[in-house]
């Protein structure tokens, strides 16, 4: 909804912001699932492809007829995606993938992978390129990923590049290095800094309903004076991660908006937004670990995106970058 033109909505990033807020209020799945899709995939196409590219997918999947996945994720490289061991190599005007990538929102289900391999032209992650590759390709496969108990509404996959050919009109022109796949998960982290509040709006308000009909000791459960420090020191950090995000949105309306300043916002509010989904299940007492409220699973959904789209150690680091100069990522 925050792109402009090819179907898409043109929005303002703070009403998509907002969107997603209220999509991870129901559940961190559905919301992750929009953020790939028009974040990552859609994103990576309507930033880095080409005219061509533009026109075959983004109409298609902004109307939700054809649903992306986003491949930079390895099984042994997360949060330092420049040592990735997928290889696209030239072979005559045609382009060969061979690797995996792993943890994929949407792989299963997908009908394009924006995929990002080492094309081994320059070290240090310089020579990485995106590839549209529809999931029809021989070659291509998406292996769910099961047994998961966070993001369980959520499809999660590998995908595995079996020497898949791709004509050259598949690669995205204007993305040469990390830069590009990192542009994208900039977009996504600015879609978590609100859409993690409404995981913990929906939690303190479950958390309030209940001690205000619960009894103990003969009067309701929120008449305890402990009971209204949890809620106080709650609702301070939600408003407060409500007031984060609704700055990063004007910066970001702005065209000011710096990937530091991201970070800020994707570590603070993700990691109180998962701290007030403990303590509300702290008041409903074994309740809260109970489907018949949302807190547990809110919960569990929460430590993915703790970890997800760049740790809470990572997005550290790139704080401490930012205001010491000093690059501590080795």
């Amino acid at each position: 909804m925050h792109l402009e033109g090819y179907g898409c909505a043109g929005t303002t990033a703070k009403a998509y912001g907002l969107a997603c807020l209220e999509l991870e209020a129901a559940d961190s799945g559905l919301r992750s699932l929009v953020s790939v899709q028009g974040s990552l995939a859609m994103f990576a196409i309507w930033k880095w492809g080409s005219e061509e590219q533009k026109q075959e997918w983004l109409p298609r999947m902004a109307a939700g007829d054809a649903i992306g996945c986003f491949g930079l994720t390895e099984p042994d490289f997360g949060s330092n995606p420049g040592g990735m061991r997928t290889r696209a190599r030239r072979d005559g005007d045609d382009w060969i993938l061979t690797g995996n990538k792993m943890w994929i929102t949407n792989g299963s289900v997908a009908d394009v992978a924006v995929v990002w391999a080492q094309t081994g032209d320059q070290g240090d992650g310089r020579g990485v390129r995106g590839f549209v590759v529809p999931t029809d390709t021989p070659g291509f496969s998406a292996p769910a990923i099961k047994h998961k108990m966070s993001l369980r509404a959520s499809v999660t996959s590998e995908l595995v590049l079996d020497n898949v050919r791709l004509p050259a009109s598949a690669v995205l022109p204007e993305a040469q290095g990390l830069r590009g796949p990192l542009s994208c998960l900039n977009e996504a982290r600015f879609g978590i800094v609100f859409g993690a509040l409404g995981a913990a709006r929906d939690c303190l308000e479950t958390a309030i309903t209940y001690a205000q009909e619960r009894d103990i000791f003969d009067k309701p459960l929120a008449g305890f004076q402990l009971t209204q420090a949890k809620l106080a020191d709650m609702t301070l950090e939600l408003g407060k991660g409500l007031l984060l995000a609704a700055q990063l949105g004007t910066l970001k309306d702005a065209g000011q908006l710096k990937p530091e300043q991201v970070s800020l916002g994707k570590l603070n509010n993700v990691r109180e937004s998962l701290e007030i989904a403990r303590t509300c299940r702290t008041i409903l007492g074994a309740a809260g670990i109970t489907l018949e409220y949302p807190i547990m699973r809110h919960a569990n959904n929460l430590e993915s995106v703790l970890t997800y789209e760049g740790t809470s150690e990572v997005h550290q680091l790139i704080i401490g970058q930012a205001v010491t100069g000093q690059a501590a990522y080795r």
